[in-house]
């Protein structure tokens, strides 16, 4: 907001607004909404998940249907046509809506469905983050990493250390559906308090990666066994500053993967050994939770 002429006394350089009242709506709006909206939909027979609290589900007999909102973004998808035309009926009795269609663009996110499966990737984003840090003309990489490479603060810092933190923020986002930079990126958010010169040439190179391949993605294959596979990997003693090991592992439901992550272990392991088992901890804590039960939401791409 610009102050009004003549507001500024002789002296005085810049003003500070005080917000008495929000310009746009209360506070308690967005609240209120989600409040009426949860009220709605379960009073039709769904149920909302522990889990995540935008995620409505229903199951009637063979018939499943899944809501998820994200603000005033609604998804809404099932095996039972019927049911999600009647789920839409609702809803625009209740709300005044607009019926999109076919999912094709969500949060930053792009579909495309065949009787195959579904593709997600996310490559208008991808480009966005190459325009925004200026490697358009940038040669790509075949790595996100350099292998071998061990990220410390020995470097000198950043003079603008918000550029640094921005890019890793938005590459965060893009681990959505693409698994490949987990790492790397798990290994950069270490460094957002003190960003150096080092970890910026290497979040650049990750960016630089991305130039080869921007709509890479992840495919869920209609055809799929219904089973559960783990992988598990550990690298003992990889943080050269705490000495701690990284757990790895990824889950896949049949030909797809549904499930990943790289995250440093909260203690300090003796033995490449103990790194293992602590990796294969985590990934069986995983397999408990996604079990076949609670995978309702698969059979709908069969």
């Amino acid at each position: 907001m610009s102050p009004p002429p003549g507001l500024l006394r002789q002296g005085e350089d810049q003003l500070v607004c005080h917000l008495h009242k929000s310009l746009y709506g209360l506070k308690q709006a967005s609240r209120q909404w989600f409040a009426k909206f949860s009220k709605a939909i379960c009073s039709a027979g769904f149920e909302q998940s522990q889990v995540d609290h935008s995620l409505f589900t229903r199951q009637r007999d063979k018939s499943f249907t899944a809501l998820l909102i994200y603000v005033d973004d609604i998804l809404i998808t099932g095996n039972d046509p019927i049911s999600v035309a009647m789920t839409k009926k609702l809803l625009h009795s209740q709300f005044n809506l607009k019926d999109l269609g076919p999912v094709k663009y969500f949060f930053g996110i792009e579909f495309s469905a065949s009787k195959n499966g579904i593709f997600i990737a996310q490559r208008k984003y991808v480009l966005e983050i190459i325009e925004d840090a200026g490697l358009l003309r940038a040669a790509p990489v075949d790595t996100p990493m350099e292998r071998g490479l061990k990220l410390s603060d020995k470097s000198d810092l950043l003079t603008n250390p918000g550029h640094f933190r921005r890019l890793v923020g938005r590459l965060i986002y893009l681990t959505v559906s693409r698994p490949d930079i987990t790492y790397v990126v798990h290994v950069l958010s270490r460094f957002m308090h003190q960003p150096r010169k080092l970890h910026m040439e290497a979040a650049l190179r990750v960016v630089r990666y991305l130039k080869g391949a921007p709509g890479q993605g992840l495919f869920f294959s209609s055809n799929t066994d219904f089973k559960l596979r783990a992988y598990s990997d550990s690298d003992w003693a990889g943080c050269s500053l705490t000495r701690r090991s990284t757990t790895g592992y990824c889950v896949f439901l049949g030909p797809s993967l549904i499930s990943w992550r790289s995250k440093r272990q909260k203690t300090v392991s003796l033995s490449s050994a103990e790194a293992e088992y602590r990796a294969m901890t985590g990934a069986s804590c995983e397999l408990t939770i996604l079990d076949l039960d609670s995978l309702k939401l698969w059979p709908v791409i069969s």
